[in-house]
């Protein structure tokens, strides 16, 4: 059975992005270095990281067979032109938004639950992991115990305010395994195994 794996950047102090929505200082450590790392779908990016980030990113990319995400990271990646680079992705919505489903697009909308979703994502993962993007996407299938893995980038700086990565847990405290850590630069890559409760 495919893992599921949450994968998010954030600052030092828990927030994955600033009151605004704004995610430049989390993500600020994806174009400072000098490794270039192409994403592929249809709206492809180019990161420019730090070898100890280039040989993070690179192993957790190609463990992925699906990605699994909520509404508003969909909306503020403008639909990644149709196609996410890491696989088909499962968006968690109430609704279809107007426009969608796309021909020729790898963008699905779930809207009867995170169970449906994890379940789709699975399934075209074909083995692979599914990755989980969106603070509440991420919140929810911790929730569900649904997910296997935690994967956070620690960005080196303090937002002090914004959204938190785990601001809405049902069962606390939830037990982690221990890490497996890559220091990087400007960011430590941390990988938790999620304990079943």
């Amino acid at each position: 059975m495919s893992k599921v794996v949450a994968i998010m950047s954030m600052s030092l102090d828990g927030y994955v992005a600033d009151p605004d929505g704004g995610v430049a200082e989390v993500f600020d450590w994806y174009t400072s270095g000098d490794v270039e790392i192409r994403t592929g779908g249809s709206d492809p990016m180019t990161f420019r990281v730090f070898e100890p980030s280039a040989r993070h990113l690179n192993g957790l990319v190609s463990e992925l067979g699906a990605m699994l995400t909520g509404r508003r990271t969909f909306e503020a990646a403008g639909g990644w032109g149709g196609n996410h680079a890491w696989g088909p992705a499962f968006v968690l919505a109430h609704e279809i938004p107007d426009g969608w489903p796309r021909p020729g697009s790898s963008v699905h909308f779930v809207t009867d639950g995170i169970e449906s979703a994890v379940h789709q994502a699975t399934a075209a993962a074909a083995g692979k992991a599914v990755g989980v993007h969106g603070a509440d996407t991420i919140q929810q299938c911790l929730n569900a115990g649904l997910l296997d893995e935690i994967a956070v980038d620690v960005a080196a700086v303090l937002l002090g305010s914004g959204v938190r990565l785990f601001e809405h847990l049902d069962a606390t405290p939830a037990r982690l395994g221990s890490p497996t850590v890559i220091p990087g630069v400007g960011v430590t890559h941390l990988r938790y195994p999620v304990r079943p409760t």
